[in-house]
């Protein structure tokens, strides 16, 4: 259950953020996505139910890996690749692809989680978002992008899950962006050619030549079990007092009126 304080999101001027991210979330279900059930709202908090998912996040399984296999590397990319095609073909960019929003069910299969950057896109956006690490170069460079990103965000991904750190990397943000404009990329011995050739076809700066922005990508062919309900997975979170949160008066609710 994903809950909001309408008032914090009036107040952090969020109010088209949530309203865009609740409706991109009606509109899909997937299999290698978390699905949302339900959404509804009081007078002071918004509401939104989504499928269990048990694993946990994929980030806490390769950071105790250090780095996966091919074989597990290439299980994970195909179906990030299939979650990505369906959006695409519903015209949304998902924007924000990275192992902390990469879930894995009680049968070790790939979820994408947290869709606050997802956009439905005709032609192309200006918008500066996601993870530093992950930015393609256009984003970089403010000169529109679309869903192009995503494809250049699994590549990034694909080189982590095998070397065990992003491509791009600098303790100051704007060291990660000049490395990513220079689109230099060092590869360790170990790293299967193929998976090499692939990351290669996807980390391309020009995105019109990049691998799944001219046809549909093609990527080459660990069972996690617990019960459904086991939480075990995920780290603790000190819980919010939801009796704290003030109400909002009848003006302000009507800003969520269509939620």
């Amino acid at each position: 259950m994903k809950i909001l304080a309408m008032a914090d999101v009036i107040r952090l001027k969020q109010i088209e953020h949530v309203k865009n991210e609740k409706n991109i979330l009606q509109e899909i279900d997937h299999p290698f996505i978390v699905n949302m059930r339900w959404n509804s709202k009081d007078d002071c908090c918004l509401y939104m139910l989504f499928e269990f998912v048990s694993g946990g996040e994929l980030f806490s399984y390769l950071r105790n890996a250090g780095r996966f296999d091919s074989g597990t590397a290439n299980f994970y990319a195909c179906e990030i690749v299939l979650a990505l095609e369906y959006l695409h073909s519903l015209s949304i960019v998902y924007r924000d692809l990275k192992p902390e929003n990469l879930l894995l069910d009680r049968e070790g299969h790939m979820k994408i989680t947290d869709f606050g950057f997802a956009k439905k896109l005709k032609d192309r956006t200006w918008t500066l978002c996601g993870t530093p690490e992950y930015l393609a170069p256009e984003i970089i460079q403010s000169k529109g992008h679309n869903k192009a990103v995503d494809w250049w965000a699994l590549g990034v991904l694909i080189y982590e899950m095998i070397v065990g750190y992003p491509p791009f990397y600098d303790d100051n943000p704007f060291g990660i962006y000049e490395k990513i404009l220079s689109g230099k990329i060092e590869w360790s011995r170990h790293v299967d050619p193929i998976a090499k050739d692939l990351v290669k076809k996807l980390l391309v700066l020009d995105r019109t030549k990049r691998l799944g922005n001219m046809k549909p990508p093609i990527v080459p062919t660990y069972v996690f079990s617990s019960k459904e309900d086991d939480t075990s997975n995920f780290d603790d979170y000190p819980e919010t007092d939801w009796k704290s949160v003030r109400s909002l008066d009848k003006i302000e609710m009507q800003l969520f009126e269509d939620f």
